[in-house]
């Protein structure tokens, strides 16, 4: 086909490839607090508050190992080998969540951790690298796109076989979805290699480079040892164990980055510094965004009306994207107004004998009569919603811009960085609405609420998330791109934990719009930050990049 001459052959293999690694890892954090927080089937009965932290230090990990797993592959391994060793990994963890043990749970995590770190520099490494080659070098921007496609075709059909699963055989079943989806990946890359072999170039150690086992020794050494006395610190200082030891962690990791600044050549210099500066605006759309785990999944599951009317013949218990509430007292963990468990004195969950608490605001007229349910769709498909804009919304916007360029009109990279960053935080105020809508959750609000800003959000991410992985390969000096690329990675890491923290303070709003306008003017003063700095960002875009 002409218009796939503008791709190289690589793109459809590393696009299902990370499709299906995708696959696995959104399915997780679809059903990822509902998990934690289950008292009725076999989950673990957490509090929202244990759940929301642990939630924002796994995807935090998830997102800061890569700057190791690329730094190492720069080094030694090459970008395939990591590719596998990281999907190998990851394969692994997922199976071993399926297994109702917390010690194989927190291993699984682990696994899961560093396993992404090998994966996810270097796949989107070997896509910049591809598109190095001529005819395709103008069509970079585009290829992430396309490429971020494929990462929400697999984060929107997970939901579906999560809920399946989960409803019919039970969490286990799901999780290992997960790994049967990540293994697929694996053996569609190997199939693909001899298209991106070419593209997986080492970059040799040069004079100024400071030595692998060196970084080691200054750098992760002390990161190990810093978060490990920060867990131990009596007491807590940013609220939690373990966010005490990830930012204290984090602080060598920061110094490595800010002396690749101090040590770049002149002629690098101002490339590194416009990509350290789009890393720290980043870090707020990554706290807002990662919430659709945490906070907007309490929305979605108490907040926001869910029933599914079932107008077939098939009975309700075999529509398996379904679940089943009864409108009769039952035996049911207890929780107060605003939807969090009461517990005992031992920190047991109280049982009672009352409604399911979906029932605590539905609306008078929307209650079924005693003794009778209604239908619900399963809480993790709202998850869908978001990778279905992204598919829907990413043709528009690359004609959007296509159109634009045509033009002499297209933003640079950086410039659709700030206007994804703005188009962000109006989804926020989509929250507010909803919140003055159902008069502070005393009734459900529509899922269209939800649904909106899902869509304002997806818009935004679309103009920062692909284009951010774009910019690091188009400015990177050759011989640390899968650093810095790992530097974006370390960058969502920090935005994802202080997701989870965010979210440890939804309870602590009793008015839920106060909430969300937190997190609008969080996203509205990174906009105005990046479009402050858009001038000497796009000086710096237009000399460097050709």
């Amino acid at each position: 086909m002409p218009a796939m001459r503008k791709h190289p052959t690589a793109l459809p293999f590393l696009f299902f490839s990370e499709m299906w690694e995708r696959f696995g890892f959104y399915l997780i954090l679809g059903i990822f607090q509902l998990y934690l927080t289950d008292t009725a089937k076999g989950g673990w009965g957490m509090d929202r508050r244990t759940a929301a932290d642990i939630f924002g230090t796994f995807i935090a990990f998830v997102y800061l190992t890569p700057f190791l797993g690329g730094l190492i592959a720069d080094r030694k391994l090459g970008y395939t080998r990591s590719v596998i060793i990281g999907g190998i990994l990851m394969g692994i963890g997922y199976l071993g969540l399926a297994v109702h043990n917390l010690t194989v749970f927190y291993i699984s995590l682990g696994l899961i951790c560093i396993g992404n770190g090998f994966f996810k520099p270097n796949i989107s490494t070997l896509l910049g690298n591809v598109y190095n080659d001529e005819p395709y070098r103008k069509n970079k921007d585009t290829g992430y796109n396309i490429f971020y496609m494929g990462i929400n075709v697999g984060a929107l059909i997970c939901n579906f076989f999560a809920a399946f699963l989960r409803n019919t055989i039970g969490w286990g079943a799901a999780f290992t979805a997960a790994g049967v989806g990540m293994f697929l990946g694996v053996i569609i890359f190997i199939i693909g290699m001899k298209h991106y072999k070419h593209a997986d170039v080492r970059k040799p150690q040069e004079a100024g480079d400071m030595p692998l086992n060196r970084i080691f020794s200054v750098v992760f050494m002390p990161a190990l040892a810093v978060g490990i006395a920060a867990w131990f610190i009596p007491g807590n200082i940013f609220g939690s164990d373990s966010t005490d030891a990830f930012i204290f962690a984090c602080i060598p990791i920061l110094i490595f980055f800010g002396s690749l600044f101090v040590k770049a050549s002149a002629n690098d210099k101002k490339p590194v510094a416009a990509l350290l500066a789009i890393f720290a605006v980043s870090i707020v759309f990554w706290a807002v965004f990662k919430q659709n785990g945490t906070a907007l999944t309490t929305w979605a599951h108490y907040y926001t009306d869910r029933e599914v009317p079932v107008a077939i013949e098939k009975p309700a218990e075999q529509l398996y994207l379904v679940e089943k509430v009864h409108n009769q007292p039952d035996s049911v963990v207890a929780y107060d107004h605003e939807f969090k468990i009461i517990k005992d004195e031992a920190g047991k969950p109280v049982k009672t004998w009352g409604l399911d608490p979906y029932f605590k605001n539905v609306a008078p007229e929307k209650m079924p009569p005693a003794g009778e349910s209604i239908n619900l769709a399963n809480t993790e498909l709202f998850q869908s919603v978001n990778p279905f804009f992204v598919i829907t919304l990413t043709p528009l916007v690359v004609l959007f811009f296509g159109w634009l360029r045509k033009r002499n009109q297209e933003p640079t990279t950086p410039g659709k960085i700030a206007w994804g960053l703005a188009i962000s935080a109006l989804s926020t105020l989509m929250m507010v609405g909803a919140v003055y809508y159902c008069s502070n959750g005393q009734i459900k609000a529509s899922p269209w609420w939800l649904i909106g800003c899902y869509g304002l959000v997806t818009l935004g991410e679309l103009c920062l998330s692909p284009m951010g992985l774009s910019l690091v390969s188009k400015l990177s000096p050759p011989r640390i791109t899968s650093l810095m690329m790992g530097g974006w990675f370390l960058a969502t890491s920090i935005g994802n934990k202080l997701s989870g923290i965010l979210a440890t303070m939804w309870d602590n709003y009793e008015d839920k719009a106060n909430y969300f306008l937190i997190n609008f003017v969080l996203l509205g003063a990174a906009a105005v930050v990046i479009f402050l700095m858009l001038r000497w960002l796009n000086g710096i875009f237009r000399a460097y990049v050709k």
